[in-house]
């Protein structure tokens, strides 16, 4: 089984789907949580191997919904290394 760690970003409300994009088009991500500022879960999603196009057009809707709010947020990531 190969060996997981997580990494933290924090964004603005703008930069949040740019972000989530570019973590999903890197491939070795396992799992995406986005965070309000005070630390509360908004949003959590797991990436499967493989899995591509249509199937992330409602996760990055919801997360563009979030967006729009404009806050910021942290981002954490649990990649496969």
């Amino acid at each position: 089984m190969p060996a997981t760690f997580k990494e933290t970003f924090t964004v603005k409300g703008e930069q949040l789907v740019k972000k989530i994009k570019e973590l999903i088009e890197e491939g070795n991500v396992r799992k995406i949580t986005i965070h309000d500022k005070t630390g509360k879960e908004i949003m959590s999603f797991p990436l499967t191997i493989g899995v591509v196009g249509a199937v992330f057009a409602p996760i990055l809707a919801a997360v563009g919904a979030l967006a729009a709010l404009v806050g910021e947020y942290t981002i954490s990531v649990e990649r496969e290394s």
